[in-house]
């Protein structure tokens, strides 16, 4: 993209990576998020996401110079959606300019006939007024004259207007209440925005975030459930604070695979300070801790996320593992997905040194990890769990506080069941597609105008379609959960027979050398 002349408030398309033009706004960046060294950027909020991101100038172009061709070569449905974003967003704009300027002019109008009214009562009154002497005839007509002044004042403007007249302020600067935070289209910004950035308000119908306990103030959403279980959403950092306000706690991080090279990203990103431990890489921006025992030595907090039960257990209790860095007050964070039996067992030996344990899995994938769009599922100590606040609002735009130790485990094999179990029925209707003669676009896009349209649904597709299985969320791995999930069936006396059968499916993709490629290749295991 060419470079163009840009400033605050702007409507442009965004060029990110290997994604597709976007379209966005300029706005403010957080208080805590430098500029990048190097070329000229800006800090672009896209619209349709929870996204935002430093974009080289050269990467941006105009939005409505540009509207036409962008529409042209983009045809996804959440870029559709994305641009329906903005354009209600102007259409919102346009709407308050003129009923700004409707407002204006009725006040004129009202002022200009109130004083027409005033000078004709005050020439009435003059003739009357003729009738009497000189002294007595200047007094009252000049009377009369104030008299019809004030009326006029006070026919042609408001209690509340004429209070705030009366209010003593800087002449041509209007009170706080009164700024007008609409940022006009991209080509006409005068105003530079600061703060709450205008243009991204809560969806019609839903409120502002409710503060319910004091130790997430102004930063979440908290929604309690009968069952004792809580709901908080992160809400999005320069929509509602600017910034996110990182924990002056120590951060440490063992594991940099697909989801925790994401993580801790974000973590860096908005300001925490990371120590990080993994076998094989050291993550740029964060101090590197020789062995995990070092890390959680220290740290405050230190997360974990690792790919299975036995290497959570290894973590913990294997050489120079976390448990000998345990000391009273330390705290752990095991976001592995894992069955209850060994989470269970990993909270009982670091609560046995006096340490603090929270189990915080995470749904979601390679890309909405590197977003920082992870759902977080927690159980455990919630006093723990409110001090992880700032860091579960950099890596996940929701998190959940299930409760005691095991429940989140427990949680997100369900969650990972019914993902898995859908992604093989996926497959196979592809391939009934296939060798029935129809076209497995034509029941993409059939399947993604109906009720089961998602972003899932048609990423996976699209893999399957281009034949590309670059892991977002490794086979081996989903397989791994439908295992535990049946297991956990099994240990109530619960029938699992989709997943079951799910399951065999995987295992066979398995055998056919699909294990580290993405879950979308157990379609291979129909064609084989």
């Amino acid at each position: 993209m060419a470079a163009v002349s840009l400033r605050l408030g702007d409507l442009v398309w965004g060029k990110l990576g290997r994604y597709p033009p976007w379209p966005g706004k300029i706005v403010n960046p957080p208080k805590d998020l430098k500029k990048p060294r190097g070329k000229k950027c800006f800090f672009v909020k896209f619209f349709g996401t929870e996204d935002h991101a430093w974009i080289k100038v050269e990467q941006l172009k105009p939005y409505h110079a540009h509207k036409e061709e962008m529409i042209k070569i983009n045809k996804g449905k959440r870029f559709q959606q994305a641009v329906d974003a903005v354009e209600e967003f102007l259409k919102k704009a346009k709407g308050k300019d003129q009923a700004s300027s409707h407002n204006s002019s009725e006040e004129k109008n009202r002022r200009n006939s109130s004083e027409e009214r005033g000078k004709q009562s005050a020439g009435d009154e003059k003739r009357k007024a003729g009738l009497s002497e000189g002294k007595l005839k200047k007094s009252t007509g000049e009377g009369k004259k104030r008299a019809s002044s004030v009326s006029s004042e006070r026919g042609s403007k408001s209690p509340l207007k004429r209070a705030l007249d009366l209010s003593p302020r800087k002449r041509g600067r209007p009170p706080k209440d009164e700024k007008d935070l609409t940022i006009p289209e991209s080509s006409t910004v005068k105003r530079v925005m600061t703060g709450t950035v205008a243009g991204f308000k809560w969806p019609p119908g839903v409120s502002e975030p409710a503060v319910c306990y004091q130790a997430i103030t102004k930063k979440l959403k908290v929604c309690e459930e009968e069952t004792g279980s809580t709901s908080i959403q992160a809400a999005d950092s320069t929509a509602v604070n600017g910034s996110i306000t990182p924990t002056d706690k120590k951060i440490g991080f063992l594991g940099l695979g697909l989801m925790g090279s994401g993580i801790v990203s974000n973590l860096l990103k908005m300001g925490h300070t990371v120590t990080v431990w993994n076998r094989t890489a050291e993550k740029e921006g964060a101090r590197l801790g020789r062995t995990p025992a070092e890390v959680v030595s220290t740290c405050d907090i230190t997360f974990a996320c690792v790919s299975d039960p036995k290497a959570a257990k290894d973590l913990v209790l294997g050489p120079s593992g976390v448990l000998q860095g345990i000391r009273p007050g330390k705290c752990y964070v095991d976001m592995s997905t894992v069955d209850a039996d060994t989470v269970t067992e990993l909270a009982q030996v670091i609560v046995s040194r006096g340490g603090r344990f929270l189990e915080a899995p995470v749904s979601g994938n390679q890309q909405l990890s590197n977003d920082g769009m992870l759902v977080i599922l927690a159980a455990g100590d919630r006093g723990l769990y409110e001090d992880c606040s700032s860091c579960f609002q950099a890596m996940g735009k929701t998190s959940f506080f299930l409760g005691e130790v095991g429940n989140a485990a427990k949680m997100m094999l369900i969650v990972n069941m019914v993902q898995g179990s859908f992604m093989a029925t996926i497959a196979e209707g592809l391939t009934l597609a296939q060798v029935t003669g129809q076209s497995q676009q034509t029941l993409l896009d059939i399947l993604n105008q109906g009720q089961l349209a998602s972003i899932f649904l048609d990423q996976k597709c699209q893999n399957i379609l281009q034949g590309n299985f670059k892991p977002d969320f490794y086979l081996k791995y989903i397989q791994k959960d439908l295992r535990l999930a049946i297991a956990l069936g099994d240990s109530v006396n619960h029938p699992t027979p989709m997943a079951a059968a799910a399951n065999e499916v995987y295992k066979r993709a398995k055998a056919l050398d699909q294990s580290d490629n993405d879950m979308s290749a157990v379609y291979r295991a129909y064609i084989h």
